[in-house]
């Protein structure tokens, strides 16, 4: 989680005494406790009880920036590929725009983009993020993620954001396609079950109330998507999905 900076916006930095440099193995004690007080700060979850042998399992070959005041690690931004995994500052060090610089530095490196994931909990860095040009795509209940606690994607668009976006899109869209053929086909050989045993299928063997779990239980893994529409969406899929059957089956 990129998370753990609170620089105020609009505030003009203080950062002439800042260093910034490649992170490296011997950086990582002290890193580790960057990340710890950070988070105990900030408005999230605690961080995990062993940071340190956490940091230990970092690749090394990403890239590791380490911001330094008075020759000590007072921040770091750690990337992998086109994600930003931690952005943390000391909350000493915090409101003098260490937050901003190292965020400029990954925008430098990541020209084409990169996404990044926050805790909702954490208003600070969301507002942080939005003053700074980057774009809330998704919101999620958790389930995903090692704390089980409510987070927001972001992306920072680069130099092209609408082929970003679009890229972006493109590549939810693939995902969507194998996901809506693979539904139809599962609930198409629930149809033939029913049939087979002499039950209803088609229409007439709809479980109303099963479709409205399916659209509660989806509801609550995306919490950005209001209810409502995701239940017309899923009508329309569902709908779908039989008016496939019936064509294979040429029942009703």
């Amino acid at each position: 989680m990129a998370d753990a900076h609170d620089d105020p916006v609009g505030e003009t930095p203080g950062v002439a005494d800042v260093q910034l440099r490649p992170g490296h193995a011997g950086d990582l004690p002290a890193l580790a406790q960057v990340h710890r007080r950070a988070r105990e700060a900030a408005a999230m979850p605690a961080p995990a009880d062993d940071v340190e042998g956490w940091t230990r399992t970092w690749d090394l070959d990403d890239d590791l920036w380490v911001a330094e005041v008075d020759g000590e690690p007072a921040a770091y931004a750690r990337m992998r590929g086109a994600w930003l995994d931690d952005l943390y500052v000391l909350p000493e060090h915090q409101g003098r725009g260490i937050g901003t610089l190292l965020l400029e530095l990954v925008r430098s490196l990541r020209p084409q983009g990169f996404g990044l994931w926050v805790f909702a909990s954490n208003a600070a860095a969301r507002r942080f993020y939005a003053a700074r040009g980057l774009v809330e795509l998704e919101q999620t209940d958790g389930s995903g993620n090692a704390e089980h606690a409510p987070d927001v994607r972001l992306v920072w668009p680069g130099e092209r954001p609408l082929q970003f976006l679009r890229e972006a899109i493109d590549d939810v869209d693939d995902e969507l396609a194998l996901l809506l053929a693979r539904r139809v086909a599962l609930a198409g050989a629930v149809q033939d079950l029913k049939a087979a045993d002499g039950g209803p299928a088609g229409r007439q063997g709809r479980d109303r109330d099963r479709e409205g779990q399916i659209v509660r239980r989806m509801a609550a893994q995306a919490p950005g998507l209001d209810p409502a529409r995701l239940g017309r969406i899923v009508h329309v899929v569902l709908e779908e999905g039989l008016a496939a059957w019936h064509e294979r089956t040429g029942a009703g």
